[in-house]
């Protein structure tokens, strides 16, 4: 790493488990001076002794201004005159239900937290970034790529966090803060339990007609994926491949994460339209 990256400082939202942990305790023995964001201060307490003293947690609520406003207040007041380096807007939820069902709180919920949340935190942030002509980073998943059955909230939320990504990455690039969306496939992490959960809570009290069009369809649409992702990559290998986007010497515009990734990248460019949904509708029973 050059000098300028080992003086750095790196902002991670979403650490209070998965990927983003894993990616903040990376970051740490990489040398970075680590502000690992969480929603709560039973998060924050469960990170003690884990890191070294450069790492220290933040709380924040990417949904909540107020929260936001704080979080960035203190992370300035720590850094001085320093700028930030780095920030991995990691923070996320899915839930997997038919479109015609979700209701559209649920949608404007998850809007908020994959695709309101990231921007927001971006905003607020961007003036120490540009101090150091520093790096954004945002997860985003496989999911944008390959669009599948119940999958669609979801999906949304990231094919609009990559459109916005392409965007600040072109604005950006005259100003020297570099971009780059992770393409990120399964990762075995404890974000599928609360999949489980918010899927649950999303499709529990679907109408007889609507459970009979979809509910056998959904629930293995959910079962596949759940195997998917439970038998992914660990969360040290996806944060090392998110790390690279904070080290290489010159950041890619997009980095594929996992073997999956790349192999459904590779089935969306060669499958047609058509041949496409037949494979996916086949695969998925």
């Amino acid at each position: 790493m050059t000098t300028e990256q080992e003086k750095g400082a790196v902002l991670v939202t979403g650490t209070s488990s998965g990927i983003g942990r894993a990616l903040a305790l990376h970051l740490d023995r990489l040398g970075f001076r680590v502000f690992a964001a969480v929603r709560s201060e039973r998060d924050a307490e469960a990170w003690r002794s884990q890191a070294t003293s450069r790492l220290s947690t933040v709380l924040l609520d990417v949904t909540d201004a107020g929260s936001l406003a704080r979080a960035r207040k203190d992370v300035g007041r720590a850094l001085g005159d320093s700028g930030l380096w780095g920030l991995v807007n990691n923070a996320g939820m899915s839930f997997r239900a038919p479109l015609e069902a979700v209701s559209l709180e649920r949608l404007r919920a998850l809007f908020d937290v994959n695709v309101f949340g990231a921007l927001a935190v971006t905003q607020a942030f961007l003036p120490l970034l540009r101090r150091c002509r520093g790096r954004v980073v945002n997860v985003s998943s496989i999911a944008s790529v390959l669009v599948t059955p119940f999958h669609g909230p979801y999906s949304a939320s990231k094919v609009t966090l990559n459109a916005l990504s392409t965007a600040l990455r072109l604005e950006l690039a005259p100003l020297g803060v570099q971009v780059s969306i992770m393409i990120v496939g399964g990762v075995q992490t404890e974000i599928w339990n609360k999949v489980v959960r918010l899927t649950e809570e999303a499709t529990g009290n679907l109408s007889p007609e609507l459970e009979a069009a979809y509910g056998a369809r959904q629930r293995r649409a959910l079962d596949y994926f759940m195997s998917r992702g439970r038998s992914g990559m660990s969360p040290d290998a996806a944060a090392r491949a998110i790390g690279r986007a904070l080290t290489d010497k010159r950041a890619k515009r997009t980095y594929l994460v996992g073997r999956d990734a790349r192999a459904y990248l590779l089935l969306s460019g060669l499958l047609s339209g058509g041949l496409r949904d037949r494979f996916i509708l086949r695969r998925l029973r």
